[in-house]
C-alpha cells in the first residue's frame, strides 16, 4: 500500500533502525525490489529523481507504473513514492499532484533563509495533500566531483532553527557523505550526526550510503538515522552481473532476457541491505 513516510520512519526511531530507500530506474528494478522487500517484510521508500522520472516518461508514468505494480504483486508492506532531491517548488508539485507520497526539496546550496522559506512553500502545499516532506541543510558534492573540498558540513545551530521554522518531516544533513562512489575513506562526522538528532528529534536521512561500511552504517542508525538511500551499489550490482551474463553468452539480444540477468543480484543486495539497516520482519 502507498503510504506517506511519516509514520513509518517515526516507527524506526523509536525502535532504533533505518528504513531502505531505493532508487528506481526502470519498471524492472521496481519489480525487483518490491518483491524483495515484500518477501523480507520489510517497509521500503521507492526513490526517484526527476532524471529518473523524465527517462521513464513523467511523474504521472512512474506513479502508475508503481501502483499497478503494488496491485498485481500484491505487495502488502508500506511502500512509500519519494521525489529525490526535488529542485524547485514546481518540480515537488509536480510529483505531489501525480500521487507522489513524499518529495525532498533540495535547496541546500542556497543560504538557510532561503532554504527555510522554499521549504515552508513546499510543505504548505504537501500538507493540503498528506504529502511527507524531506529536506537537506549542509550540502554533498555532485556526483562528477568526488573532491573533498565540495563538502559543507551542516551547522548544528542552522538545524535547530531549521527544524523549527519549518516543521520538515525529515531532515538530511550534510556529515561528510557524498552521492556516487567514494574516494578514500568517508570521513563521516558522526558526533555531529548524534548532536543534531538530540536537538532537531526527528527522523534523520543518510543520503550516499552506497560503498559505506556496516560499522558506518549501524553508527549512523545508532545517531538517529531512519531513512538510508541507495543507489550506486544498485548500479554498480546490477551493471556487475550483466555484464558477466553478456560476456557468457554473446549471441542473446532480447532485451527482457538482458535486463533479468541482473535481477538475482540486485535482489540478494536489498536482502543484505534490509537486514543491515535492520529493517526486515519490521512491517509485521
Amino acid at each position: 500500500m502507498l503510504v506517506n513516510s511519516n509514520d513509518i520512519l517515526n516507527k524506526a526511531l523509536k525502535e532504533g533502525y533505518a528504513v531502505p530507500a531505493y532508487n528506481i530506474n526502470n519498471l524492472e528494478w521496481t519489480k525487483y525490489i518490491l518483491e524483495a522487500c515484500n518477501e523480507d517484510k520489510s517497509p521500503v521508500i521507492l526513490a526517484v529523481t526527476e532524471k529518473s522520472a523524465n527517462y521513464c516518461g513523467g511523474f504521472k508514468v512512474i506513479y502508475n507504473m508503481v501502483k499497478g505494480l503494488i496491485d498485481s504483486l500484491n505487495i502488502k508492506v508500506p511502500v512509500v513514492l519519494h521525489l529525490d532531491h526535488g529542485s524547485s517548488f514546481e518540480s515537488c508539485k509536480k510529483a505531489i499532484d501525480a500521487g507522489f507520497t513524499s518529495v525532498m526539496l533540495d535547496k541546500s546550496k542556497e543560504n538557510l533563509e532561503k532554504n527555510i522559506l522554499e521549504t515552508n512553500k513546499v510543505i504548505d502545499y504537501a500538507n493540503l495533500k498528506n504529502v511527507s516532506v524531506e529536506a537537506e541543510i549542509g550540502a554533498m558534492n555532485e556526483e562528477e566531483n568526488h573532491s573533498d573540498t565540495m563538502i559543507v558540513y551542516a551547522d548544528l545551530e542552522d538545524a535547530k532553527t531549521f527544524v523549527l521554522q519549518t516543521g520538515v518531516n525529515s531532515l538530511a544533513p550534510a556529515i561528510g557523505n557524498k552521492h556516487g562512489v567514494y574516494k578514500g575513506e568517508p570521513k563521516i562526522d558522526f558526533e555531529l550526526l548524534g548532536a543534531i538528532c538530540k536537538e532537531v528529534k526527528i527522523p534523520l536521512v543518510l543520503h550516499g550510503a552506497s560503498g559505506l561500511d556496516e560499522n558506518k552504517i549501524k553508527t549512523a542508525i545508532f545517531c538517529g538515522v531512519c531513512k538510508i538511500n541507495i543507489n550506486t551499489d544498485l548500479q554498480i550490482t546490477w551493471s556487475k552481473a550483466v555484464r558477466n551474463f553478456l560476456e557468457y553468452d554473446k549471441d542473446v539480444y532480447d532485451p527482457r532476457i538482458i535486463i533479468a540477468s541482473g535481477e538475482k543480484e540486485l535482489k540478494n543486495l536489498v536482502h543484505e541491505k534490509n537486514n543491515l539497516f535492520g529493517s526486515k520482519n519490521r512491517a509485521i
